[in-house]
C-alpha cells in the first residue's frame, strides 16, 4: 500500500484538521501538515462528484450524512495506491519457507495439528496471498494439510482485482518463467492465477481498526503486514500491532516490511535472527514444543 492524485479545490487548515482527524479515527492513516497538500489534492475530485463547494462540507458529509460509511470506504482508493507484486521481498520469503514454516510444522506435528492459517493484512491487489499460497503448495511435507491464507484490505477497488487474480506485466517482475506456467493461466487481458492455488486463499474486506471485526477473523498462525503501518502515526501502530499479537497463537510469527520496526511500538515480540532474515515472534508460553 503506497499513499496515491485530481482537480483544485482550495483547503483551509482547520479543514484539513477536521478531515485528517475523521481520516485517523476511521483507519489510522495519518496526514501530517506537510502532507495538507496531498489530502487536498486527492479529495478534489470526491467534492466535485459529490457537488460540494468546500471541503468543510465534505467534511460534514463524512461525518453526518447516511451514506458517510460508504464514503469513508471509497475514499480508501483515493487516499492510497498500491504498488506490488509477486515474490516481493525474496530473502524474507526464503526465510519464510525455507526456515518459519519448517518450524511451524514441526511444532505442529507434535501438538497433532495439521491446520495452517496464514494472514495477508494489507493485501492489496492480491500478490502477496497469492504468493504465500504458491509457496506453501510445493512443499511436499504440506500435503494433506488443511491450509487458509486470509487476505484483507481498507481498499474495496484493490481487493476486486485480487478476486479476480488477473495480472498484468508489473505484477511479475520477481516471478521466473517456471512460475508464471506452473501457477498461471494465459488470458486475452493477463494472467490468471489458477484454481488450485485460488482455492487456499480468501479476500475479505477489513478496516484494521475495525476491533469487532479483527474479532471475528479467528487465531492465526503467521502475519504478513508489509508496507502499511509506515502510513500510521505511533498511537495507531501500537494499536494495530496488538491487534496481531491478539490474533497470532503462542509461538506464531509477524513479518513486516524491511523499512519497518517495532522499535519504541512494541515489546510484546522477540525479534528472531534467522540464516536469511529477522522474524518478530510471539513468545510461546509454553517455549519448547508448546503454543500453536
Amino acid at each position: 500500500m503506497t499513499l496515491s492524485c485530481a482537480h483544485n479545490h482550495l483547503m483551509s487548515d482547520d479543514e484539513f484538521h477536521l478531515l485528517r482527524d475523521c481520516i485517523y479515527a476511521h483507519c489510522g492513516i495519518y496526514f501530517d501538515q506537510e502532507s495538507k497538500y496531498i489530502l487536498e489534492k486527492r479529495l478534489s475530485s470526491r467534492l466535485t462528484d459529490l457537488n460540494l463547494s468546500s471541503f468543510y462540507d465534505y467534511y460534514h458529509f463524512i461525518k453526518y450524512n447516511r451514506n458517510k460509511e460508504h464514503e469513508l470506504t471509497d475514499i480508501m482508493d483515493v487516499l492510497t495506491t498500491n504498488e506490488t507484486y509477486f515474490f516481493r521481498e525474496s530473502i524474507q520469503l526464503k526465510a519464510f519457507s525455507d526456515e518459519v514454516i519448517p518450524e511451524l510444522i514441526k511444532r505442529k506435528i507434535a501438538r497433532g495439528n495439521r491446520t495452517l492459517r496464514i494472514w495477508s493484512a494489507g493485501c492489496s491487489t492480491g500478490e502477496e496471498p497469492y504468493t504465500i499460497a504458491m509457496l506453501l503448495s510445493t512443499m511436499p511435507e504440506l500435503i494433506g494439510w488443511k491450509i487458509e491464507i486470509i487476505g484483507t484490505d481498507i481498499s474495496n477497488k484493490v481487493l476486486s482485482q485480487a478476486r479476480r487474480g488477473v495480472y498484468g506485466k508489473s505484477s511479475f517482475r520477481a516471478t521466473n518463467e517456471n512460475d508464471l506456467r506452473r501457477f498461471f493461466v494465459a488470458q486475452d487481458d493477463g494472467y490468471k492465477v489458477n484454481d488450485s492455488i485460488r482455492a487456499l486463499v480468501t479476500i475479505s474486506h477489513l478496516n484494521l481498526f475495525d476491533s469487532h471485526r479483527l474479532a471475528l477473523l479467528g487465531k492465526v498462525d503467521l502475519v504478513f503486514c508489509r508496507n502499511v503501518i509506515i502510513y500510521f502515526d505511533q498511537a495507531a501502530k501500537k494499536r494495530v500491532i496488538e491487534s496481531f499479537h491478539s490474533a497470532l497463537y503462542d509461538g506464531g510469527f509477524l513479518l513486516l516490511g524491511h523499512s519497518e520496526s517495532l522499535m519504541n511500538i512494541s515489546t510484546q515480540f522477540t525479534l528472531r535472527h534467522f540464516k536469511n532474515d529477522m522474524i518478530y515472534q510471539k513468545p510461546d508460553r509454553l517455549s519448547v514444543g508448546g503454543g500453536l
